[in-house]
């Protein structure tokens, strides 16, 4: 089978985020599919960007790109929708040539956005192709509950128009979020025409040995351990939607205890959280730059209890698919996820403790909890998480749910 795979953010193991259609390509090619993916030649999820771009199809990591329109851009402001509409257009205009040129089985369009939905299903059109929609983040319900968007806005009628339109013209439906029932429905998307696919991990990246930490990072971390702290980690984008504010709170309640809030990456909020521990004398609070990909696995066999925290958001109740608690669990870390969601992985494999989000005493609380048991009893409940995604998202097996899908 040909699959093509459009998704405007797609990385690599070598470009960065996004990585889950690179991952799916490689697990595809390996049960015999040839897999070409369509992303643009700029993301703000990256760290580097393809060095080639434009009309020619080109090897990158053993999986066939093309590299589209897409211009740099800073933030949110309007040049990332310049860069959205760019893509999607140049996708649009190239239609014809990738039907004819590649002739595909299978065409996946992946919302991180839904504007690309239109070029994607034209392509399917042209080549007599299976249309498959995957659907991330629910568009435009993600702007108007989250930003607040009035739904009579231009652009939130596009985006619904888009993700209406690929729910109408695909074979398949694909979800990321578990609890979408109701959503689907409202999409004129009966059950048996939709599934989900959550994201994975691959196992193969969390064989030992892992590589190493970098050595400034190692002692560090040492030094902790060898002064008797435990270590509250968190590890990934310190921004806003992250609720590292609320830690940074919890944090404050356990001053003056053995314990140490050790913070690694960097984003939008990371200044002012600095700021905010300076001045509340958060001295055991530790900001670390962010490591390498694959030299997560080594970082997170140093935390005594890892956190992710949610804001208290209504659109939660159509699940959360974050990947990096899917680390977390694949660490053995034991977890304390502070959320209210339809879905809760960490409370379904019994590999940490969930609280109420937001509450910096219900996450202090927490905490103490963890860390009050034994080393033995946490490792138990970090290798329930191990179990519990080798079981549900390894990306072996969710290859086999998109071929089914594709089917």
């Amino acid at each position: 089978m040909r699959i093509l795979i459009v998704n405007h953010y797609s990385g690599s193991s070598v470009l960065g985020m996004g990585y889950r259609h690179f991952y799916m390509a490689r697990e595809l090619q390996a049960l015999g599919h040839e897999v070409l993916i369509v992303a643009s030649r700029y993301s703000h999820l990256r760290t580097s960007q393809p060095a080639r771009s434009g009309a020619a199809w080109s090897e990158h990591c053993g999986v066939p790109h093309l590299w589209l329109a897409g211009c740099a851009y800073p933030g949110n402001g309007i040049r990332r929708l310049v860069n959205m509409f760019g893509f999607a257009g140049d996708l649009w205009r190239s239609a014809a040539t990738i039907a004819r040129q590649q002739r595909p089985d299978v065409v996946l369009a992946s919302s991180p956005h839904p504007l690309s939905v239109y070029g994607a299903s034209r392509i399917a059109r042209l080549a007599g192709a299976r249309f498959v929609f995957e659907i991330r983040d629910l568009w435009p319900l993600s702007l108007v509950e989250l930003g607040s968007i009035s739904q009579r806005h231009p652009l939130i009628r596009l985006l619904d128009h888009a993700e209406s339109y690929g729910c109408r013209r695909a074979h398949k439906v694909v979800s990321l979020l578990p609890c979408v029932h109701d959503y689907m429905r409202q999409r004129g998307v009966d059950e048996g025409r939709w599934m989900v696919i959550p994201n994975g991990v691959v196992p193969g990246e969390w064989k030992t040995p892992w590589p190493a930490l970098p050595e400034a990072m190692h002692r560090f971390l040492g030094s902790l351990r060898l002064g008797g702290f435990q270590i509250v980690g968190y590890a990934g984008a310190l921004g806003i939607p992250n609720e590292i504010d609320t830690l940074l709170s919890a944090a404050g309640r356990l001053r003056g205890r053995k314990i140490a809030f050790v913070l690694v990456g960097n984003g939008s909020h990371k200044k002012l959280l600095q700021q905010r521990a300076t001045g509340e004398d958060l001295r055991h609070v530790h900001f670390l730059d962010p490591v390498r990909k694959e030299q997560i696995p080594a970082l997170l066999q140093w935390f005594d209890v890892a956190y992710i925290g949610w804001k208290r958001q209504p659109l939660y109740r159509f699940g959360i698919a974050p990947n990096k608690l899917m680390d977390y669990m694949m660490a053995g870390a034991p977890v304390l996820h502070a959320v209210e969601a339809g879905n809760d992985a960490v409370a379904e494999a019994g590999c940490g403790l969930t609280v109420a989000p937001a509450d910096a005493d219900a996450v202090a609380s927490g905490l103490q909890r963890l860390l009050a048991l034994s080393e033995g009893e946490r490792r138990a409940m970090g290798m329930r998480g191990k179990e519990f995604v080798m079981r549900n998202h390894s990306y072996p097996m969710l290859a086999q749910r998109l071929l089914q899908a594709c089917a």
